[in-house]
Parts: C-alpha cells; sequence; structure tokens
C-alpha cells in the first residue's frame, strides 16, 4: 500500500474517532478475525447454564422477560468458533469495572431489545458512563426504539440526549450499530445519525440462529391441534379477546408466560400477578392455571423442542412467535406497538394488525388467510446482511467459510448438559414436589436478604468512614482559614 493512502486511511479513521477500532481491523488484515477471542457478552446467562427458577428469579437472569434469552442464544451460537470463548456479564456493568473488562476482555458485545425508552435511562446512562472508559471494541447488536404503533417521531422524546450519548459513545468503540427495524433507523437519523454509516437495520439476531434458511412446516390444523398461546396484558382489550378465543376453539392448547412474576406464580401457585381476568391467566385460580395448560421455560434449547411438537403458535409476544418461526412452527404474532411493527415488517413475521382484529375475527378464519411462509421468503437477503454487519465490527462467527456450518461449538456444549425442563404449574405436580419448590425459593430469599444486609453494612462502615475523613478535612481546612485570618490581621 503506498504511503500517501495509508496516511489518508489514518488521517480518515482520526477524524472518525474510530481510530482504535480501524488499528485492530488493520493490523489483522490477512487474519481478519484474529483480535476478539474472549468476548463478553450482555446476559443474564449462558445458553448451557442451568439456573433453576429461585436462581433466576433471585439474580433476574432473564431480564424481567425470559424472551431475552431468545436473541442472547442466538448471538451466542453465531459468535461462538472453536476458539471463541464468551462469557456473560450477568446484567453487571458497573463503570467500576472498565480497568478489568479492558484487561480481561476483547470485545464487549451488547445484544439489546427496545433500549430507547424511558425506564431504560438511567441503564442507558450507566452504560455509556462504561463505554467511555472502554479501550476495546464495543458492539451494539439490535436495539430499538420503544414507542406507540404509530409514533410521532418529530416530536422528540424525553431520552433523546441519552441516546445521543450512548450511541456516540459506541460508535467510538465500534464500526456501526445493527437496529431492529426502520422506526429505530428513522429515529437515530432524526437524532443526526448517518443511516449506513453510523447505523443500519439488521432485524432481530434470534430470527438467525440457525442460519440463512428458514424451514417452516406444512401443518394440518385442526381442533385437536397442539396449538403455543403467548400473550401480553399490555395489548389492547380486543386483542386479548381475540387470543382467548382462540384459546377455546383450540382446547389442546399452552399458554406460554414471559415476565418474571410469572414465572414465580407458576413456580409458588402465588402471587396473582393481576385482579381476576375474563381475557387474560393471572392468578392461579384461572383455569388455564388449575387445568396445567401452563409451561414456563428457563432456557431456549427446550423451550425449542417443545415448539417443534406444536402445530401453531400464536399471541402478542414477540419472542413467543419468533421462536416458534425458527424452531419450523407456523406462528401468527399481533404487533401492539412500533418496537413489535417495524420487526414484523422487516422480517416479514406472519402476523395481523390489531386494528384488522374485531370481535367477530377467529384464530380458525385467520389460519386459512394468513401466509405462514412469509418469514422465510426474505430470510436470506436478512441474514447475508446481518453476516455483513459483523464482518464490518471484525467479530468472528460460525458461517465465516461456509453458510452450513458441520460444527457450532455452543450445540457441542449444550449437548453436554441436562437441561432443565419447563415448570408446570403447582397443581400439575405432587404435593411433596410443590412443597420442595418452595422451600428452595425460601430459602434462596433468605440467602439473597442476608446478602443485601451484608452488603448494606459494608455500605453504611464505607459511608461512616468517608464521612470521619470529611470531618477531618473540614477541621483542618477551617483552622488553617482561621490561621489565615488571624495572620492577615
Amino acid at each position: 500500500m503506498r504511503k500517501i493512502d495509508l496516511l489518508a486511511i489514518l488521517l480518515y479513521a482520526i477524524l472518525s474517532k474510530r481510530f482504535v477500532i480501524f488499528l485492530e481491523i488493520y493490523i489483522g488484515e490477512g487474519s481478519k478475525f484474529s483480535t476478539m477471542k474472549n468476548i463478553l457478552i450482555r446476559a443474564g446467562m449462558a445458553p448451557y447454564e442451568k439456573f433453576d427458577a429461585p436462581h433466576i428469579m433471585m439474580n433476574n437472569s432473564i431480564g424481567g422477560n425470559v424472551g431475552n434469552l431468545v436473541y442472547q442464544y442466538s448471538v451466542f451460537r453465531t459468535l461462538m468458533t472453536a476458539d471463541t470463548v464468551i462469557t456473560p456479564d450477568y446484567y453487571d456493568y458497573d463503570p467500576e469495572y472498565a480497568d478489568e473488562i479492558n484487561e480481561k476482555y476483547d470485545a464487549y458485545v451488547i445484544p439489546l431489545a427496545d433500549a430507547f425508552r424511558e425506564e431504560f435511562v438511567p441503564s442507558l446512562r450507566k452504560y455509556t458512563k462504561l463505554i467511555k472508559k472502554l479501550k476495546i471494541p464495543v458492539i451494539v447488536i439490535g436495539v430499538g426504539l420503544r414507542a406507540p404503533f404509530e409514533p410521532k417521531l418529530n416530536e422528540g422524546f424525553p431520552f433523546d440526549e441519552d441516546v445521543k450519548a450512548f450511541v456516540k459513545a459506541v460508535l467510538e468503540k465500534s464500526t456501526i450499530i445493527g437496529l431492529r427495524g426502520e422506526i429505530t433507523s428513522q429515529y437515530l437519523t432524526r437524532l443526526g445519525f448517518r443511516e449506513g454509516i453510523d447505523h443500519t437495520v439488521i432485524g432481530c439476531p434470534s430470527m438467525y440462529a440457525f442460519g440463512r434458511e428458514l424451514n417452516i412446516r406444512e401443518t394440518d390444523i385442526t381442533k385437536d391441534s397442539i396449538v403455543s398461546v403467548n400473550s401480553s396484558r399490555l395489548s389492547p382489550k380486543n386483542v386479548l379477546d381475540f387470543i382467548t378465543r382462540g384459546m377455546e376453539e383450540y382446547p389442546n392448547h399452552y399458554f406460554i408466560p414471559q415476565w418474571m412474576k410469572e414465572m414465580r406464580l407458576v413456580y409458588s401457585g402465588a402471587p396473582s400477578i393481576a385482579k381476576s381476568s375474563t381475557n387474560y391467566p393471572a392468578k392461579m385460580t384461572d383455569p388455564t392455571y388449575m387445568n396445567d395448560r401452563v409451561r414456563y421455560f428457563l432456557n431456549v434449547p427446550t423451550w425449542l423442542d417443545f415448539l417443534r411438537t406444536a402445530d401453531l403458535s400464536f399471541g402478542a409476544r414477540l419472542h413467543g412467535n419468533i421462536t416458534a418461526t425458527i424452531a419450523g412452527t407456523p406462528s401468527i404474532l399481533i404487533p401492539k406497538d412500533a418496537r413489535m411493527r417495524e420487526l414484523a415488517e422487516y422480517h416479514q413475521l406472519t402476523h395481523v394488525m390489531a386494528h384488522d382484529i374485531t370481535d367477530k375475527t377467529r384464530l380458525s378464519d385467520l389460519i386459512e388467510t394468513v401466509d405462514f411462509q412469509a418469514p422465510a421468503k426474505n430470510q436470506a437477503k436478512n441474514f447475508d446482511h446481518f453476516i455483513d454487519f459483523l464482518n464490518k465490527n471484525n467479530l468472528d462467527h460460525i458461517y465465516k467459510n461456509t453458510n452450513t456450518p458441520s460444527t457450532v461449538p455452543l450445540d457441542e456444549e449444550i449437548a453436554k448438559v441436562e437441561l432443565l425442563q419447563p415448570l408446570k404449574t403447582i397443581k400439575g405436580i405432587s404435593f411433596p414436589e410443590a412443597a420442595d419448590r418452595w422451600e428452595k425459593l425460601h430459602l434462596a430469599e433468605e440467602e439473597k436478604f442476608a446478602k443485601m444486609k451484608e452488603e448494606l453494612t459494608e455500605r453504611n462502615k464505607l459511608i461512616k468512614k468517608y464521612k470521619g475523613t470529611l470531618n477531618r478535612k473540614a477541621v483542618r481546612m477551617a483552622l488553617k482559614t482561621a490561621d489565615l485570618f488571624s495572620t492577615s490581621k
């Protein structure tokens, strides 16, 4: 390469504040993926870890919603190569760990969902502070905006400045940010970031869990078919009523909840997640629970296995239906907001909009009219773009040499473990099993309380120490000031 060309490239890299990333890519040219072999990833657990329900509940290993495990599973499966180690951060990303992270890891991969939202601002600020201290590449995979179904982007959001600070910090540590959909892309463009240069739409990483092809089964759905149902209490009433009618229409159904508080309800039978409802299973006394028609999954592989036995999945949960899609099961999604809408449109997920559902809409009628193969039609193009995104960020992956790898390290790791099966309701197990659950949960809560008490005691000791130090400094300063005044007189 001529000296003048090299100088021009160096100048561009410095001006674009991506000098560190440039050096890693340029120096590694010829062995492009040799620099990042020890990856820290934002996740509450690895796909092969056997965390039971009490552990998950006490440590929030699912980030409040078990659907988060699905896109994390996909990123693990894609990036874990024979010589790449991926370690979860267990949602512990204190900026004070920056030096330790710089020393131990070659890159920090951050898969996100709808992180651009008001409730996530404290976490966004914390991440921004940490990222600014890091000296390693930081790659954000799949972040999105939470907004109403028809967002008014021109009006802005209260968290705009926090999003700008976060995105700027990330772009100083990576080449380009991956977004969930077109609405988020328009949002970042409005904030001043360049489409195709600073950000690009990659959809949800979970859709690429098994590569370039989707093989959605052709099934004959009858009244006796196994139907997987998912729902969200945040959906409008007409949607919740429709889902309830669908459950009545197909009695051989299983309800698959995703919230953390629903895990506790399934595991221990209480507390209820809400008052009694006619269109959402919210209490142990609800027929769906009492008839043992609920399953709560503790890991992705068993979730996929279950869905492969089902004939249909439908409902208002994004990852409840994406999981079905990548498992090869026909599914129908009902988007309720912008974050679901942009993903449904990008991946062409089989869906029906909430405003098209009336009190006359029947699930059996939709089954006859929707195109279950729609997601497969854009999969190859979307997958190729996703791989291009990974390559631009210098991330190694199992598809580097072929779209059909003969060995998948994550699959090999999972095969070594007997993963925990999904939780049944208290009604579906024996009394000794229920008593054992209550005892384990009680012990886990006591252990967590003791740990919190210990941490609080240590914190109070530090505060007392700092107060004493400050008081001594204040006294010395006051004496010096007094001496100065007395001398001046």
